[in-house]
């Protein structure tokens, strides 16, 4: 039996998804690109069912966080939204996970735990969420890489995203022959993006951000944002930038 075999036991019968493996990390125990599960999350008041005319925003946490740490921003951003927060599968310490076997990985790593990540998500969707409820994946960091990932993935399942201070995946050739992605189906979609950064930001190379908004401006309705004097976090003006082009897209009402 093979490393791909061991790693995904049971799970392949249940997944309707490939795995694609690489090397062990040694960040994160374990090998970049093995099957997650999604097994816990938070749900905003009425088990996030409260308004059901509304997208619902799906929220994906960054590095060493959890799914509490952006629905208070979501109270302020989309009051009148319903969200569900996600806690990514590897745990760091208490209270602290991550989606990757690494902070930021590189290359073919990046690419095979995007996927894995990716495909754990739409699976917990595929069991969780009805299929005639909009969603619209809502990250930082880690989280907002794999807002966007999931349209590369499902490009009909998702009717928007926003992505803060976020990556894409370099789908380089050694795992590019291996994963198949939609990229043509979504650049067909025109699926609304808001992408956001800080031009300080200590975390994320200002490349990748660079390498990030031209992707996006190629395969989707893209929506730019760039902060001065904003680092690695989110501050009132990008606020103020989503909950209007929350409203621009019919996402929210605007209302506070």
């Amino acid at each position: 039996m093979n490393i791909s075999d061991e790693l995904n036991g049971n799970n392949a019968e249940k997944n309707s998804y490939e795995s694609h493996i690489g090397r062990e990390s040694h960040v994160v125990p374990g090998y970049f690109g093995e099957p997650l599960k999604v097994t816990n999350a938070q749900y905003s008041q009425g088990n996030a069912s409260a308004h059901p005319t509304h997208p619902l925003l799906l929220l994906l946490h960054g590095w060493g966080s959890n799914e509490e740490d952006l629905l208070d921003l979501l109270r302020v951003v989309a009051p009148y939204n319903d969200a569900i927060a996600l806690r990514a599968p590897l745990k760091l310490a208490e209270g602290a996970y991550s989606w990757f076997h690494d902070a930021v990985p590189q290359r073919e790593d990046l690419d095979y735990d995007m996927y894995a990540a990716a495909v754990s998500i739409d699976e917990w969707v595929r069991e969780n969420i009805p299929t005639n409820r909009e969603i619209v994946p809502f990250g930082f960091s880690q989280g907002a890489a794999l807002a966007v990932h999931v349209l590369r993935l499902n490009p009909s399942r998702y009717r928007a995203a926003v992505s803060l201070s976020g990556f894409i995946a370099p789908n380089v050739p050694a795992s590019a022959s291996e994963i198949a992605l939609k990229d043509d189906d979504l650049a067909d979609r025109n699926t609304p993006v808001f992408f956001g950064y800080g031009l300080e930001d200590d975390v994320i190379p200002p490349y990748e951000f660079s390498a990030a908004a031209a992707w996006l401006e190629e395969h989707t309705w893209l929506e730019e944002r760039r902060y001065r004097g904003l680092d690695h976090a989110v501050d009132m003006n990008e606020i103020g930038d989503i909950r209007k082009w929350f409203v621009t897209h019919d996402i929210s009402s605007g209302l506070m």
